[in-house]
């Protein structure tokens, strides 16, 4: 079991374990039957290359068919995926994102310069960020080949609203949004330091109770969104803090630790993949995993931070 970016249809069979296994085990057992074939006479073609009739089973077309049935190696569609990879295709990515924030924290600031931010224009940015992001991130979690372009604008999207929030809420709590930035730096380099010591490490149990309390905080993240949309609740974070901001902090710790732990499953998978030899265009799946990781740390930690925040005033 694995993050749901990598455990979709976007990341290919080959990346599987136990596929690999099963197939070193087909091509050793196949080598090892050619090693134990009886020696025969060869003719003179068949001892130079040249085309010709099957000897002993060894030789010929039927030979020579059989090779190009065999299981193809993994990353057999091109140069396999590395590392240097996955960090440059994810530092694009990233930037797009910075980029997306960029441009709505601009607007905010050109709109009203001398009053603060437009809230309304702010929120709009947001929405438009978060229902686009969420329905790009959709298609690239089940889309089979990765597309550059679709991972590219759900990364802007997803900058539009990172930007359009954390203006809103900087703006109300003066220094927040360098507070959150370094708190999700912080997070990663703890993260990827534990998880390259072996120290961290994803296990089928964690997997389990992982995936489970994502649905429930998913469909509790949902129908909350519904009810701030819909004006049932006033609350800065609706049900987070209608009835008291503790419930709000809870809730925002469980949502962090939710968030690191996608952290290190992305971490699995991108080093299962590399080991794996994937397709080097999966290094793009790799980069959305991350992405979607990282975003979601990123907007756990602010809203976590504005809550502490908004109890302090």
């Amino acid at each position: 079991m694995s993050n749901p970016i990598f455990n979709t249809g976007a990341f290919p069979d080959q990346f599987s374990e136990q596929k690999r296994e099963r197939r070193r085990f087909y091509m050793n057992s196949d080598a090892g039957t050619v090693s134990e074939q009886p020696r025969q006479e060869q003719t003179y073609g068949q001892k130079y290359g040249m085309p010709g009739p099957q000897t002993g089973g060894q030789y010929g077309a039927d030979r020579l068919e059989q090779q190009y049935n065999l299981p193809d190696a993994a990353g057999s569609e091109g140069a396999p995926m590395t590392y240097d990879d996955v960090i440059r295709k994810t530092v694009i990515s990233f930037a797009v994102v910075l980029l997306g924030a960029g441009i709505t924290v601009s607007l905010l600031g050109l709109t009203t310069p001398e009053q603060g931010i437009n809230v309304g224009l702010g929120m709009t940015l947001t929405t438009v960020g978060l229902f686009g992001g969420l329905v790009l991130g959709l298609v690239n979690a089940f889309k089979r080949n990765p597309s550059p372009a679709l991972i590219l604008a759900y990364s802007l999207l997803q900058g539009f609203f990172v930007g359009g929030i954390t203006s809103v809420l900087n703006w109300q709590f003066d220094g927040i949004a360098m507070q959150a930035v370094l708190a999700t730096v912080s997070v990663f380099a703890a993260v990827l330091i534990l998880f390259k010591s072996g120290k961290v490490r994803a296990t089928p149990k964690l997997n389990k109770m992982f995936f489970v309390a994502l649905l429930g905080y998913a469909l509790f993240s949902l129908i909350n969104l519904g009810l701030m949309l819909f004006g049932v609740t006033d609350s800065m974070f609706g049900l987070r803090t209608e009835v008291s901001p503790w419930l709000g902090i809870a809730l925002g710790l469980l949502g962090l630790a939710l968030a690191t732990y996608s952290l290190v499953l992305d971490f699995t998978n991108i080093q299962e993949g590399v080991e794996a030899g994937v397709a080097e265009k999966y290094g793009w799946t790799a980069a959305f995993g991350l992405t979607v990781s990282l975003v979601w740390l990123y907007i756990e930690i602010l809203r976590l931070l504005a809550i502490i925040r908004s109890m302090a005033d």
